[in-house]
């Protein structure tokens, strides 16, 4: 693990203290460098999560990846500062009917901050997360005006979880936003290969989102980027933007400009959606 390198790509010129405040500064300026994105999955290209693999691909080749490279990277850095952490697995509950039980397909990390338990989460891309306290009710608002936090549902071993967090988005004033579940979670140790079945699982398997859609996404300092196959999605202090991708070397500049994603015109071209 090279920090130095790490912090140049988040943009950080300092180490974050071993800290509450520390790990929420590295996570956020991780979250808004390094986009969330499957495009290898779509290229038909085996998905690494190895320490080196993953490194070499969102630090030195300046790709974006999704949950399971984002917290490899994430839990490895966390361990250099002296955070003891460890992965967990959670069932994504987003656009998902709640009589549905999804499979354990994210991975987020359990970190021990000053003594405490706290959920750090850098690969979580259908928003922007802050690290949390594992703690009843416990919340955290960003500065869009967005909420996040968890809810303790029961005991560990239950299809529902024993962790739930939930988002409330940005409300118009005078108006009280829903809370919207994100994922289920709870703390059973995870083995490194029940890591490597959940990650070829979601990278394999037919008819999913990430192998039937091209996604990236990325916090912005003021809202949310995200894009779906050509669509590109701009959420900005309450407007929302929305344009057509034109074609593989517009892909490839949006990708560098909005999602901080180095992508080659060749690879670009090469994607299902312009292949």
């Amino acid at each position: 693990m090279d920090l130095c390198r790490y912090l140049t790509r988040i943009g950080l010129d300092h180490t974050p203290p071993a800290t509450a405040q520390g790990v929420a500064q590295l996570q956020g300026a991780h979250r808004l460098a390094i986009g969330f994105e499957n495009l290898d999955v779509m290229l038909g290209r085996r998905i690494a999560i190895d320490s080196g693999s993953v490194f070499d691909k969102l630090v030195g080749r300046c790709r974006g990846g999704y949950c399971f490279e984002h917290n490899r990277l994430f839990a490895d850095v966390l361990a250099v500062l002296g955070v003891a952490n460890r992965p967990l697995l959670a069932r994504v509950r987003l656009m998902v009917p709640p009589d549905v039980v999804p499979p354990r397909t994210h991975v987020c990390l359990l970190a021990t901050i000053e003594g405490e338990p706290w959920l750090a989460d850098a690969g979580f891309g259908g928003s922007n997360l802050p690290p949390l306290p594992l703690a009843d009710s416990a919340e955290q608002a960003l500065p869009d005006g967005s909420r996040h936090r968890l809810v303790h549902l029961g005991p560990c071993g239950s299809l529902t979880g024993e962790w739930r967090l939930e988002r409330c988005a940005a409300a118009c004033p005078g108006l009280d936003a829903p809370w919207q579940a994100q994922y289920t979670f709870d703390l059973s140790e995870v083995a490194p290969d029940d890591l490597e079945q959940a990650n070829h699982w979601t990278s394999t398997r037919a008819g999913t989102r990430f192998t039937s859609l091209h996604v990236a996404s990325i916090p912005l300092p003021d809202g949310f980027a995200s894009m779906t196959d050509r669509e590109l999605t701009l959420h900005r202090g309450g407007t929302v933007e929305r344009r057509t991708i034109e074609d593989a070397a517009d892909y490839a500049a949006t990708l560098r400009r909005v999602f901080r994603i180095e992508l080659s015109d060749g690879d670009a071209m090469r994607l299902p959606l312009f292949a």
